[in-house]
């Protein structure tokens, strides 16, 4: 791949997939609300507000990218669509629901049989409107919420080219993480010196050819998890100050084109206690379990299931909150996830998150997360920090 971005082409066949999915449900057009969607149909990455906007795809692979007006020249410069057909504002005079409508009847499609990921736009932002089958009375609405989500779950080699950069970069953000973290210092203090220097190395390495498209450059941090705090699996940051013998569990990673990747450990500030030992190795051993479970042709289920027997042969239940792992790409969290009630098939081309946890109220919490993706045969890496307990201290 020449350029860090996805593709018109693989852009266009990924509406034509839409179509021929479609297709054999005599369904002759798509409105797809959702911006993931969106974006991974378009490139056309956006601020989602209370002012709807839509992408129309039909015919043999043409496309409608329906926005309001203040889009109009973002959509117009950075959207692979055939057409960009905005309005005025919401909520208008006009609704922009019946905006919409407006411009699929215009396409010939308002007595079709069409798909639709949404019942109409859902927006928490203030938005309230009309679902699509109203402002469409007599076109036959059939709802396809997750056929674009179930299409993004195979990455391409286009897209993991863009996990394994971010990757990259995220690797580089978590060793100025470690190396900032000192005893003394704040949380805020030692995230935003490891994120700015990374994303500023990352721009002058990629030069042009890096955008975000959408999302930030590098990062690195620890999201409240420092000392007992670190037995929340989602914490959130409190500017806490580091002190000798914290458990920190860190996250850090970069977006490239809009793709992301995942790198979590667990490191401890000068020492290490028995105790903290003991956990750090269940917690290795346990996502060692998991690597070696991953293999194409078994149930996502399969994977969740080999860890939690670990758990049950430790007696490590009581530490147990959450699954294995996760997909991820354009979002932190994807489907399928590695969890007992996900029989989903693992294939190829899958990438995952795979971080198994400890959580010992009053001690702190034990977790790495590393991103890899499924090959024919078995996993790739593309997350390559150390994983090792002497690597993790930081002194």
């Amino acid at each position: 791949m020449t350029e860090l971005r996805i593709s018109q082409s693989e852009l266009r066949a990924r509406r034509r997939r839409v179509l021929d999915e479609i297709g054999k449900q005599d369904l002759g057009a798509m409105v797809l609300f959702n911006a993931t969607s969106v974006f991974y149909l378009t490139g056309f990455a956006f601020i989602p507000t209370e002012r709807p906007m839509a992408l129309v795809v039909y015919g043999n692979g043409n496309s409608l990218l329906f926005v309001p007006r203040l889009e109009q020249e973002h959509a117009s410069e950075t959207a692979d669509v055939d057409t960009v057909h905005s309005y005025p504002e919401y909520p208008g005079e006009t609704h922009p629901m019946r905006d919409l409508a407006a411009a699929v009847r215009d396409l010939g499609l308002a007595r079709a049989a069409i798909a639709a990921d949404g019942p109409g736009y859902a927006s928490g932002w203030g938005y309230k409107g009309p679902r699509l089958e109203e402002v469409l009375p007599g076109t036959n609405v059939t709802l396809l919420p997750k056929l674009v989500e179930d299409h993004r779950m195979v990455k391409s080699p286009q897209e993991i080219a863009l996990i394994r950069e971010s990757a990259r970069w995220g690797n580089l953000a978590h060793a100025l993480l470690q190396e900032y973290s000192r005893p003394g210092r704040t949380e805020t203090d030692i995230s935003a010196g490891a994120s700015q220097e990374a994303t500023r190395a990352m721009i002058r390495t990629l030069g042009h050819g890096f955008e975000p498209r959408g999302g930030r450059g590098a990062s690195a941090g620890f999201r409240g998890q420092i000392g007992p705090n670190s037995a929340l699996p989602h914490a959130i940051t409190k500017n806490i100050v580091l002190r000798s013998g914290d458990v920190l569990v860190t996250g850090a990673g970069a977006t490239v084109w809009g793709y992301n990747s995942e790198l979590e450990r667990t490191m401890f500030v000068d020492t290490v206690s028995a105790e903290q030992r003991r956990f750090f190795n269940w917690m290795l051993k346990l996502q060692d379990i998991s690597f070696a479970a991953i293999k194409p042709g078994i149930p996502c289920a399969g994977v969740d299931k080999e860890v939690r027997d670990y758990y049950t042969a430790q007696n490590l239940w009581p530490y147990w909150r959450h699954h294995v792992g996760h997909a991820l790409g354009l979002l932190g969290h994807e489907a399928p996830f590695f969890d007992i009630g996900d029989d989903t098939m693992i294939e190829p081309g899958m990438v995952f998150s795979v971080e198994p946890g400890l959580y010992v109220p009053g001690l702190g919490g034990f977790r790495h997360s590393d991103t890899l993706v499924v090959t024919e045969d078995g996993i790739e890496m593309l997350t390559y920090y150390p994983r090792d307990l002497e690597s993790m201290i930081c002194r």
